[in-house]
């Protein structure tokens, strides 16, 4: 592949801007060759190897996601996404793009050189580029974290041209295409600093100023059930209360019957057991995080006790809305999802297989087994017809497509149910595929999107299985599901953009 530009060919004629931009790098780089680093020789020789093939980038991406955070976690990932992407682009356009040689090493002292020369051309810088682009890419999600990366970050980026395999303008370009790779990764897959809620308001809530009043009932075989210790510290004044997840119900109900505000700590599971005692009690809930993927909490902006610590003490609190689900004498609520056909399927596989061959191996063989049957895993009466369906999926609000992303909730008040259907036929894997890439408001023979109150299934078999929030139960005959509009106070720590928004309002 031909490079489109060649700066070590002069080019005919008098290009005096191109001469003077190239004789200004050359100055710059021997001033640098040339100045006394006293505490840069012992540091950034050894900084700029230790960047090579991203080893710097991927051990301090362990160590911000070893601080146990969600946030730090999506940080660290959203970092080595952007260094991947800035890396893509260097080698595939950058360094094919612009034929520069390295700078001549006479003027540099020995001390400072590196061992290995690097080979390939010069313009741009590589490590800069891949430094710009982790350190942008943490810091658009974690402000905090990115501050604790940027010094690292801009030591590596100077430690090309201390060391001589840079001139400061192939330094310079690499970070400048480094920080727009992140930015393009936060255009695909957006940061949820850039969801901001809409403007509601304001449920009366009791503020507590230590936490006295606030029962809080935590599972502790979720593994994060520490995070409830950790609350303790935000407000003294809280009761918390530890059990096995066969005592959450009995417990649920004992922490009701003397709290003036019902907490849970737990997975999505746990917490939609608490909005159900809440309701039946008329108590708002606060929720800490404490399973694996906690929807719930994190689209309310709960990530960790301080932010739950933060609300509960200003008496910050929204109402949300509830999905309810009814099948005979069976019935229950859904504060995420609700599904039937493959999933609830597959979840009944995986629980099978997970004792004998663990959970991820155990998850990969239900997909094949499922995915593979000759049956339909649903039929059900929908319009006056009776279809073959491989999934229908019903969403507590609208989830919203974020760039690549899979779908959001950005409203939990919009008084919708989100309906999903994956239609009966042939390959099934390729049917859901094409169904989740398409996205919410698309229609085709394969699925079909639509947004409405209520809805009501017949003709289910004895046995269906129904999936929600984590949970598996069976109905059969007639579903019906309905949206419960603002049935659930729950406290959460609002931004100050949305008070703004509604002390403006």
């Amino acid at each position: 592949m031909s490079p489109d530009v060649d700066l070590t060919v002069p080019l005919p004629g008098r290009h005096a801007l191109r001469e003077w931009l190239l004789s200004l790098d050359s100055r710059l780089f021997e001033a640098a060759a040339e100045r006394n680093w006293p505490a840069g020789e012992p540091v950034l020789p050894r900084l700029s190897r230790s960047a090579n093939h991203g080893v710097l980038w991927f051990a301090t991406a362990a160590a911000v996601a070893a601080s146990r955070t969600p946030r730090a976690r999506r940080a660290a990932a959203r970092g080595i996404a952007s260094l991947s992407v800035a890396s893509f682009a260097i080698n595939t356009i950058g360094k094919r793009g612009v034929r520069r040689t390295r700078p001549v090493l006479d003027p540099v002292p020995l001390g400072r050189q590196l061992k290995r020369q690097p080979i390939t051309t010069s313009f741009p810088s590589g490590h800069a580029a891949s430094a710009a682009a982790f350190a942008t890419g943490v810091a658009l999600e974690s402000p905090a974290w990115g501050a604790v990366v940027a010094p690292i970050a801009v030591s590596v980026a100077l430690s090309r041209v201390y060391t001589g395999v840079h001139f400061p303008s192939d330094v310079l370009a690499g970070a400048a295409l480094g920080a727009c790779a992140a930015f393009a990764v936060r255009g695909m897959v957006p940061t949820r600093g850039q969801i901001v809620p809409p403007a509601r308001a304001r449920a009366e809530v009791p503020a507590l100023e230590d936490g006295a009043g606030l029962v809080m009932v935590v599972n502790s075989a979720s593994g994060t059930s520490d995070r409830a210790d950790a609350l303790t510290d935000v407000l003294p004044g809280a009761e918390v209360v530890a059990c096995q997840p066969a005592d959450i119900h009995a417990e649920l109900e004992k922490a009701a019957a003397r709290a003036e505000v019902l907490g849970v700590c737990g997975g999505d599971g746990t917490v939609n057991a608490a909005a159900e005692v809440a309701l039946r009690h008329g108590l708002p809930l606060a929720v800490l995080p404490g399973g694996t993927l906690n929807h719930f909490a994190y689209d309310l902006g709960v990530e960790g006790p301080r932010d739950l610590g933060r609300a509960v003490r200003q008496g910050d609190a929204v109402r949300v809305d509830v999905g309810r689900f009814t099948s005979g004498a069976t019935r229950g609520i859904f504060l995420n999802t609700l599904s039937l056909g493959v999933y609830p399927e597959l979840v009944r596989e995986r629980e099978r297989w997970a004792p004998r061959i663990g959970g991820w191996p155990a998850g990969v063989l239900a997909a094949l087994r499922v995915l593979r049957a000759d049956r339909h895993p649903l039929e059900a009466e929908l319009g006056g017809r009776t279809r073959p369906l491989w999934l229908l999926f019903a969403g507590n609000g609208t989830y919203h497509r974020m760039g690549i992303a899979s779908g959001r909730r950005v409203d939990l008040a919009d008084g919708r149910l989100d309906i999903r259907i994956v239609h009966g036929g042939r390959r099934p894997a390729l049917r859901l595929l094409a169904a989740a890439l398409a996205g919410p408001f698309t229609r085709s023979p394969a699925h079909a999107a639509a947004q409405v109150h209520r809805l009501r299934l017949t003709g289910l078999a004895p046995g269906t299985l129904l999936a929600y929030d984590g949970e598996v139960t069976e109905v059969d005959g007639e579903l019906t599901l309905e949206e419960l509009p603002e049935g659930l106070t729950v406290y959460r720590p609002l931004t100050e953009s949305l008070i703004t928004r509604q002390s403006t309002s």
